[in-house]
């Protein structure tokens, strides 16, 4: 008998404890299962024969419970093309309490959705090296972050050896072609013994990563980039070498044999060459990353018991009092508690305009403190920072892996095999057919057919486009929060925008004072100002907040009532006042004559119209409004012009929905939609074929925002509809959907184009050198052009305009 502990989610009171309990009970060859509501876990005996532990999760899930996942991040080390990635990735999820296992050949790394309890990352670790590599984890690797550099250096130490053996090597082969025999060549250069003199070490102590390699390969029944090298290589090395035994009796120890110690040399070197192009630009490929790591600030000046101190930034913790001067750069995310300054926030929002602070705002950390100095007590710091939060999405987003990649792996898979199979039918074709008894020259286009199949373009294409595109992307402030997303965005035909929040600001401000005859404005607004100061509704608060910044000094009220669904009453200084609704004046036989076509002319504008009485006689109107934000119609028109039809889904009634909605230039209101009603239009829309997009920014967004094809959350509103959502976007300007869709579909051509010519250069590739046109050191100069051309294609993302 197993027993496995599962920590389970979801679990709201006993009855769903008892209910899993009853269920996992229910398992053939489980004989018992307890679970404990107050500690969230489940311990279950089993038959290993008759089930297992993913059966049992299984179960959980059906019941509409979750069980607790981890995360664990792996930095690899030793792969050498896609076919290493594939097989490390089908390893990795072979392990029990392994969920899903993902590899990003181009990153180096490996991402595991694991079951504690189950597997360890240790056991991962051990896993990854029985294949034949090296993995830690990212922790550890963080703490050497020249790792790439290193292996740059190694391999620029190691083309320079090999290029300075190989020279004397391809200076003798130069002069055996007929229009270069007035190539002067030393005599010892034709010397086999010298020759192999220099091939060896190539061989074997530059060439031998591809040895160890391809033995790892075939040690796990399987073949990659090594096993074609190993091949190619050996095979001219090892014939050399039988011609050099058998000159010395048949031409009396001269050297006026063909030898082939410069293919094997040349083919390596090159090899390494495009092996080191291909480290760098995949370096390239992850700027991004390090342009946010780098607006993150090194430093703090913290007030410790009354002593200014400077300390790391990691040092930080919450509840911390920081110092930040002007022109400083704010640690961490905090609230001001001293001073007033303009904070330039364009990092995160993209708005160019400093943005005022004072006691009781909130910063962010890595914004620019400009003219003010500040106190700021700490509220988020390391991982739970908003750019730490944001360099977590993209580097999630850049290690996950998109569906169309399932077509490169798949390839992957099979394609080394298929071409040890191709060179040695074209062997057997060259040597008994096309030109009989000619071992060399067979030998040679069966060499060149293993050399140019080389799948690391295969296994490049898509990884390398998903990091650029996605950090591209990141630089716009679009979050994908993985490949899949940046993937599916590209299909989009419908984008419904939420109105309050997403379209307008989110916030009403007044708009509009009309007074009757006889009545002072400032004594207007001062009596106004003082009845909606004591009520909760938004609308009141603009009142207030406008009234104050006429400047206007407001008194308190000596009483209040709010009337629901009719207004407020209120007594201020002696002076009775009714603000509210038509029906609240009429209830009480308030008659303003001039007011009605003011009023309903400023309602078909979209606006909130509350009419003012005074001692009992009507005194004016006042109207608040949601203002669309300054963006929203260029940024609708832009979506138009990508082929997008736009919706705008409002709770508001028809006549201020469809004001708002010919504003900006929506095709489709959909009005007095219910909180929980938006997600079943957004299932409609999605039933009619079409692929939807929800975009909003508040709770009441979320189940909609899931339940989409693709949810935009807007990154100004709430924690709750940035978690449900697949993109966010930082800006909190609609344009950013726009740029999120764009950025798709750009990225998703790049991934096309890398894919198309990887694999066009294999299928012309392959039978030209099969055909006997590509010598095998051009062959080995193609296969190295042919990766770093990918990557370069896939870096072009990041310098694509708006």
């Amino acid at each position: 008998m197993t027993q496995q502990k599962m920590k389970i989610t979801g679990m709201t009171c006993a009855a769903c404890a008892n209910r899993i309990e009853k269920g996992l009970k229910k398992i053939q060859g489980v004989s018992d299962a307890n679970v404990n509501f107050a500690l969230e876990t489940a311990t279950v005996s089993y038959d290993e024969k008759l089930t297992n532990a993913g059966e049992l999760e299984a179960k959980v899930s059906s019941l509409g419970y979750g069980t607790v996942k981890e995360i664990a991040e792996l930095k690899l080390m030793g792969m050498t093309c896609a076919a290493c990635a594939n097989r490390i990735e089908k390893g990795l999820n072979k392990l029990p309490g392994v969920s899903k296992a993902t590899v990003n050949f181009a990153l180096e790394t490996a991402r595991i959705e694991y079951s504690p309890g189950r597997v360890t990352t240790k056991d991962m670790i051990q896993k990854v090296e029985k294949l034949g590599y090296g993995a830690q984890t990212k922790e550890a690797a963080s703490g050497d972050v020249d790792h790439r550099q290193k292996v740059i250096r190694k391999q620029q130490r190691k083309f320079y050896i090999s290029a300075l053996l190989s020279l004397p090597l391809v200076w003798a082969m130069v002069s055996h072609f007929s229009f270069t025999t007035f190539i002067w060549v030393p005599e010892i250069f034709m010397n086999p013994w010298f020759q192999l003199a220099l091939a060896t070490p190539v061989q074997f102590w530059i060439g031998g990563p591809f040895y160890i390699g391809a033995y790892k390969a075939l040690r796990n029944k399987s073949a990659n980039m090594d096993v074609l090298v190993a091949l190619g290589t050996s095979a001219a090395y090892f014939y050399s070498l039988y011609l050099s035994f058998t000159s010395i009796g048949s031409h009396g120890g001269q050297h006026q044999v063909n030898l082939y110690f410069e293919t094997s040399s040349v083919l390596i070197t090159l090899i390494i060459l495009g092996k080191l192009f291909e480290a760098r630009a995949k370096g390239h490929s992850s700027e991004a990353i390090k342009k946010l790591m780098g607006l993150q600030a090194k430093t703090a000046l913290l007030i410790r018991e009354g002593q200014e101190v400077a300390v790391p930034i990691e040092e930080v913790v919450a509840g911390d009092v920081l110092i930040v001067r002007p022109g400083e750069k704010i640690p961490v995310d905090g609230e001001v508690i001293e001073g007033t300054s303009a904070v330039d926030e364009s990092m995160l929002t993209g708005e160019s305009l400093p943005v005022e602070k004072q006691i009781g705002n909130s910063v962010i950390g890595a914004t620019m403190n400009k003219n003010g100095r500040l106190l700021i007590e700490a509220t988020k710091v390391g991982k739970e920072t908003a750019l730490a939060q944001i360099i977590q999405v993209v580097e999630e987003a850049q290690g996950s892996k998109a569906p169309i990649q399932r077509v490169a792996d798949q390839i992957s898979g099979v394609f080394v095999p298929i071409v040890v199979g191709i060179a040695f039918v074209t062997f057997l074709i060259w040597y008994f057919a096309v030109d009989p008894g000619q071992f060399a020259g067979a030998l040679e286009k069966a060499i060149a057919v293993l050399v140019i199949a080389c799948p690391c373009a295969l296994g490049l294409a898509t990884p390398t486009s998903i990091m650029a595109g996605s950090g591209r992307a990141a630089e716009w402030g679009v979050l994908f929060k993985g490949g899949e997303h940046l993937e599916s965005t590209h299909q989009i035909n419908i984008v419904v925008l939420d109105k309050t929040g997403t379209i307008t600001n989110g916030k009403p401000v007044l708009t509009d004072v009309v007074i009757a005859d006889g009545i002072k404005e400032r004594d207007f607004l001062t009596l106004i100002g003082a009845a909606e100061k004591n009520s909760e509704h938004p609308l009141a608060e603009a009142i207030v907040e406008e009234v104050k910044e006429k400047g206007i000094s407001i008194p308190e009220s000596e009483e209040f009532e709010a009337i629901p669904g009719y207004g407020i009453r209120a007594l201020v200084g002696q002076k009775k006042l009714l603000i509210g609704t038509r029906r609240l004046m009429s209830k009480h036989n308030i008659i303003g004559n001039d007011s009605e076509p003011v009023m309903a002319k400023l309602e078909e504008a979209g606006k909130t119209v509350m009419l003012v009485g005074i001692d009992g006689l009507y005194a004016g109107l006042v109207a608040v409004a949601d203002t669309v934000k300054d963006t929203s119609h260029e940024a609708i028109r832009r979506l138009k012009e990508l082929g997008l039809e736009v919706v705008m889904i409002t709770g508001d009634n028809e006549r201020t929905a469809h004001a708002i909605g010919q504003e900006v230039g929506v095709d489709r209101i959909l009005a007095e939609v219910l909180p929980e009603g938006k997600a079943a239009e957004v299932k409609k829309l999605q039933a009619s074929g079409k692929k939807v997009a929800m975009v909003g920014d508040g709770i009441n967004d979320a189940p909609a925002l899931a339940t989409a094809d693709i949810g935009m959350a807007i990154g100004t509103g709430t924690d709750v509809a940035m978690e449900a959502a697949d993109v966010t976007l930082m800006r909190g300007d609609l344009s950013s959907i726009a740029d999120a869709i764009f950025m798709s579909r750009k990225t998703m051509r790049n991934i096309k184009q890398n894919l198309f010519w990887a694999l066009a250069y294999n299928v012309i590739g392959i039978p030209i050198a099969a055909f006997g046109f590509l010598a095998p050191w051009l062959a080995g100069a193609a296969m190295a052009l042919s990766s770093v051309s990918v990557v370069l294609n896939a870096l072009r993302l990041q310098r694509v305009k708006h």
